[in-house]
């Protein structure tokens, strides 16, 4: 039976890490971790562009322990590299606090609580800040679901910034608490609903569902 997928915690936090990068030479830096899980995490804000394969070492805190790179995303822009790592067998996760609370917390939810699908359809909405006089951002999520959405952007928002997020649910008009998990600089930015109530996020759920199965009917009528 193939193996399920690990919860991932959407949080990014402060990492050191080291090792040999894909030229060869050896590194020391801090960087961002997120989509954390207990098997590995997803490393943002790196300055060396990294090979996959090759062995690192990752330290949170005071704990740490060895990964393998397992995908190497390089930028074109300074200090923008990506890579996704895989703690090895013998090793103990950094962050294993973390992503025991997130368990503990999705368990006290209820085992029954329903997973939200994202789903990636043009989504309008506007984002705004407590701050009025900041602009507002008219915008469209390409990747949407009940617990959060991308919006592709060539100037994202800095990580942790705490918006406003206003869409229209038929005639309803929505507005949410939301703050920005991750942020790709000239690509876009993933932002949490940090304050949708459970019964508006159901809504938005079957909503976008309606709109999926929608653009997948049009799409096979007119093949």
């Amino acid at each position: 039976m193939e193996k399920r997928p690990e919860t991932r915690v959407p949080a990014d936090i402060p990492v050191r890490i080291w090792g040999m990068d894909a030229d060869g030479k050896p590194f020391f830096q801090s960087a961002l971790a997120g989509s954390l899980s207990n098997d590995g995490a997803q490393l943002t804000n790196l300055h060396h562009c990294l090979k996959i394969g090759d062995i690192i070492g990752i330290q949170y805190a005071e704990k740490k322990a060895r990964f393998k790179v397992v995908w190497s995303n390089p930028s074109s822009i300074p200090r923008t590299n990506k890579a996704g790592v895989q703690i090895l067998p013998d090793q103990t996760t950094p962050w294993g606090d973390i992503t025991k609370e997130n368990k503990r917390k999705l368990v006290k939810v209820g085992s029954e609580k329903r997973r939200f699908i994202r789903h990636k359809v043009n989504f309008p909405m506007v984002i705004s800040f407590e701050d009025t006089r900041r602009p507002h951002m008219q915008c469209s999520a390409t990747d949407i679901g009940g617990r959060g959405c991308y919006v592709e952007t060539f100037s994202p928002l800095s990580i942790e910034t705490d918006i406003i997020i206003t869409f229209w649910l038929d005639s309803d008009k929505i507005k949410t608490s939301a703050v920005v998990r991750t942020s790709d600089p000239g690509v876009g930015m993933g932002i949490e609903f940090t304050a949708l109530e459970n019964d508006i996020q159901l809504r938005l759920q079957e909503y976008l569902e309606k709109i999926d199965k929608g653009f997948s009917k049009a799409a096979t009528e007119g093949a």
